[in-house]
C-alpha cells in the first residue's frame, strides 16, 4: 500500500480517487461508506473513529479540523483549496498526495495541506 488509508468526501473527483487507487492507495469514498449527502461533522467523526485520513477540499472540513485541534481531539486531514485544483491535470493532484505521504512526519499537527500550483481559475477559498 502507498500512503495511508484515506476516506474522501463526496466532492473528491472520481478520476483522482481512481488514480490514487491505481497508485496503490487504500481509499474509501464517503458515498461508499455512509451514503449520499452525508453531513460534514458525522463524516469527519467517522474518519477519525475508523482511523482513516479524511481527504477534502471542503472549507467546512477545515473549520471542523481547526475546532478539533483547539479541543485537543485526534484526527488526520488532508485539505486543499478547491479553486487551486480546478483545471489541474489529475496527475498533479496524485503527485501532491504522494508528496504528503513522503513528508518526514505527516500529520504532526493533524492537518496536511496539498501543495498545488496556482491554477488559472484563481485562488479564493470555496
Amino acid at each position: 500500500m502507498t500512503g495511508f488509508p484515506l476516506l474522501t468526501d463526496e466532492n473528491v473527483d472520481g478520476p483522482v480517487i481512481e488514480g490514487l487507487r491505481k497508485r496503490g492507495w487504500d481509499i474509501m469514498h464517503a458515498t461508499e461508506e455512509l451514503g449520499e449527502e452525508t453531513q460534514d461533522a458525522p463524516l469527519f467523526e467517522h474518519a477519525a473513529q475508523i482511523g482513516r485520513v479524511l481527504a477534502s477540499a471542503d472549507k467546512d472540513m477545515l473549520t471542523i479540523g481547526t475546532q478539533w485541534l483547539q479541543e485537543g481531539r485526534s484526527f488526520r486531514l488532508i485539505w486543499w483549496q478547491q479553486a487551486r485544483a480546478q483545471g489541474l491535470p489529475v496527475h498533479v493532484m496524485l503527485d501532491a498526495f504522494d508528496d504528503v505521504a513522503n513528508r518526514p512526519n505527516p500529520f504532526a499537527s493533524c492537518i496536511e495541506f496539498l501543495r498545488l500550483p496556482k491554477s488559472s481559475h484563481g485562488s479564493s477559498l470555496r
